[in-house]
């Protein structure tokens, strides 16, 4: 069996980013850019004003305060000067407006007093030499403003604003396809008897939409497969044209788990059926020749397995495919605040919540870690990896976990 991490070297091994596409700059938020942008501009295009006041030479701001200077304009902001600064001369001025020739300063309104229509009395003279944003400041003609593979944020969206980019190069956006199964699973529409104890809620369906979506990928719900191989094909049909599909529990090999056996139907290559990890030991992962070589990730069916599987193989995998470069979290040290006794020698990620502590955050079990717990996640902060060789965690040993919110990628596996 694989261990965690060399098993999901073998997926971004074989998982590509998806083709580029353009699309319309509003639509691009959270994608990531196919490739680099190159501005066509000098951004600003001009010299200009960074606050509202008066363009004046600093030559006539030295010596003793106040000074009285001649209007000869003003400039508001989409407007143009129409002529030079000379001596003892400015310009009322606006945020935003491109600075006359001969200033080189904005003095601020606040350190002015309009003498009349024509002349403004300078009372001081600490902005002589400043408030004047200059020409390519920000970014010259030719130069990679944003690099292939960055993440399109608001910041991002402004710069590409700025370069009049009514669609942008991105990947396309993963579809993700998700089917449940098993005679005992129902829907939440069938409230009556889940809540009578004849039918177990499908969470694994919501839980599994509300991660892809945070993913950056448009979840597909197949809906839930009954134990007949007939019901796996018919629904499975419907993710023809999905980039990835998600499957939860039949991964076993109970004598009604009939997914192995439909996916040997669908000519399915298969990469990996179990890994050397708890939870989710039961994770699968291969391409289904017969509808389109589609990347399929098995995952077990219990709550808790489901959820950090997909956190472990799942979320890098959409990553890869909306084309980011970085697909993992990072880690972060943390302390244990209570010993910890483990079963088998398996890699173990346990549900923790993280406190403040001297110098790293202490991490302490959030109770029972049984894989049906799914409160167990609910009210996680992080995922504690624990090494295969460990089978006691001491109190006060230094271990690293995955924060389940923290914005931070890296390119390789951190645990």
């Amino acid at each position: 069996m694989l261990t965690a991490d060399n098993a999901v070297r073998e997926i971004l091994s074989r998982v590509n980013p998806l083709a580029s596409t353009e699309v319309p700059i509003l639509d691009a938020l959270g994608l990531v850019l196919s490739t680099g942008i190159t501005s066509p501009i000098d951004f600003p295009h001009w010299d200009n004003s960074a606050m509202d006041g008066y363009a004046a030479r600093s030559a006539d701001l030295q010596g003793t305060m106040p000074v009285t200077l001649t209007i000869v304009e003003e400039i508001a902001a989409g407007a143009f000067p129409t002529r030079d600064i000379g001596e003892g001369e400015c310009a009322r001025i606006f945020t935003g407006a491109p600075a006359p020739k001969g200033a080189d300063c904005v003095i601020r309104q606040e350190d002015t007093q309009l003498v009349d229509n024509r002349s403004v009395r300078i009372d001081n003279a600490r902005d002589a030499g400043r408030n004047i944003r200059r020409r390519g400041e920000d970014f010259t003609r030719g130069t990679t403003v944003l690099e292939y593979g960055t993440t399109i944020g608001p910041s991002q969206l402004g710069v590409l604003a700025s370069l009049a980019m009514a669609t942008v190069p991105v990947h396309r956006k993963p579809t993700v396809a998700i089917l449940a199964s098993g005679n005992e699973i129902a829907d939440v529409s069938e409230k009556e008897e889940i809540l009578a104890g004849r039918k177990i809620a499908s969470s694994n369906t919501y839980t599994l939409r509300a991660l892809i979506q945070q993913a950056g990928a448009t979840p597909r719900n197949l809906g839930i497969a009954k134990d007949d191989p007939a019901d796996f094909h018919r629904r499975l049909q419907h993710a023809y044209d999905a980039d990835l599909i998600i499957t939860t529990a039949g991964v076993s090999v109970g004598e009604h788990d009939y997914l192995h056996q439909v996916m040997d139907e669908l000519d399915l290559e298969r990469v990996f059926r179990r890994l050397k990890l708890r939870p989710g030991a039961p994770t699968g992962f291969g391409f289904i020749g017969k509808l389109g070589n589609k990347p399929w990730l098995g995952l077990p069916g219990n709550p808790v397995s489901t959820m950090v599987t997909f956190e472990l193989f799942g979320r890098p995998a959409i990553r890869r495919l909306l084309g980011h470069t970085k697909p993992f979290r990072q880690t972060v040290p943390v302390v244990s605040g209570e010993e910890i006794k483990l079963g088998p020698e398996l890699r173990h990620f346990l549900r923790v919540t993280l406190s403040a502590g001297d110098e790293h955050p202490i991490a302490r079990l959030t109770g029972a870690q049984g894989s049906g717990i799914l409160t167990s996640m609910a009210k996680a902060d992080a995922l504690l990896v624990v090494p295969e060789d460990m089978p006691v965690v001491k109190e006060g040993e230094v271990l690293h976990a995955i924060v389940l919110d923290d914005p931070r990628h890296v390119e390789d596996v951190p645990w």
